[in-house]
């Protein structure tokens, strides 16, 4: 079994860089579908509240036999929950749907620039969280630059990660950059652009290069730039696939022929600056 690369935060935990997302994996699917990434040597699993398969992220954990300790665990705020008490409450359900005495990684998932109640006071929230210690790290999801800085004004504990789309189709090399002049690592979601670059030829040519795929090269270069990563499937061949990672290394000429596919409509996902969506 490869062994995954760790990161070491800026408060000195540590995270393997790759983990298995569970992003719009159904609750009745995610036990499964966690359990088998286990099997396969994940130890990293996100979640969020949103995506509403905690409970069933928690059952996969105890169901594998791995120790709790063993497996880094990530979960994010649900949108409509940051006001101070919101967000204390909606962390102690967290903890309650998946029967953890803690989480390893609590993250605003987003900062919702038009909403009352601001991201700054949901940060004071999550700060008592951490020193709580039923968060080991906290953290943010879908943050740029600005809503950093404001943050870094008006707080005491830094970010330890910011959970941003990243992909070769959309590189975010300015907020990347942002976030390691300020000691956070950058965690990618969707790196295979929702699927977007699995007929890329440029990809192709590069993982048969490798003897590998186009979604495995992406993920490589994900790695090689030192992105933490969840890929998610349902598909045990493609769980497996995702995992085997560290026995091929691109070249520096590889890696910038990836580099240039960036591209300036590459965003997939919704802008941090307009998205306000709360769920009902």
């Amino acid at each position: 079994m490869a062994t995954v690369p760790t990161i070491t935060l800026n408060n000195g935990v540590q995270i393997p860089q790759l983990g298995f997302g569970v992003f719009q994996i159904k609750p009745e699917d995610t036990v499964e579908a966690t359990r088998t990434a286990l099997e396969v040597g994940y130890r990293h699993i996100d979640t969020a509240e949103m995506y509403g398969n905690e409970a069933e992220v928690g059952e996969a954990v105890r169901q594998s036999g791995i120790p709790r300790e063993e497996v880094f665990v990530t979960s994010k705020l649900n949108n409509g929950f940051h006001a101070r008490e919101d967000a204390l409450k909606a962390f102690d359900q967290t903890l309650a749907e998946l029967q953890f005495d803690y989480l390893d990684l609590f993250l605003i998932h987003w900062p919702l620039p038009g909403i009352e109640v601001d991201y700054v006071e949901t940060w004071k929230a999550m700060e008592e969280i951490y020193r709580s210690g039923r968060a080991k790290s906290i953290g943010v999801s879908n943050f740029n630059p600005h809503h950093l800085r404001k943050l870094f004004a008006d707080s005491e504990v830094r970010p330890v990660v910011n959970q941003i789309e990243v992909h070769p189709y959309f590189a975010q090399n300015d907020v990347r950059a942002f976030n390691g002049d300020h000691e956070i690592r950058t965690e990618a979601w969707a790196p295979i652009a929702q699927g977007k670059v699995l007929d890329d030829q440029v990809l192709t040519r590069i993982g048969e290069a490798h003897g590998k795929t186009a979604a495995q090269a992406a993920l490589r270069w994900h790695v090689q730039r030192g992105d933490i990563i969840f890929p998610k499937s349902v598909t045990r061949s493609r769980v497996e696939q995702n995992f085997d990672l560290f026995d091929f290394e691109l070249s520096q000429a590889e890696m910038a022929e990836i580099d240039g596919l960036d591209r300036a409509d590459g965003r997939n996902g919704p802008n941090p600056d307009e998205f306000n969506y709360i769920p009902s």
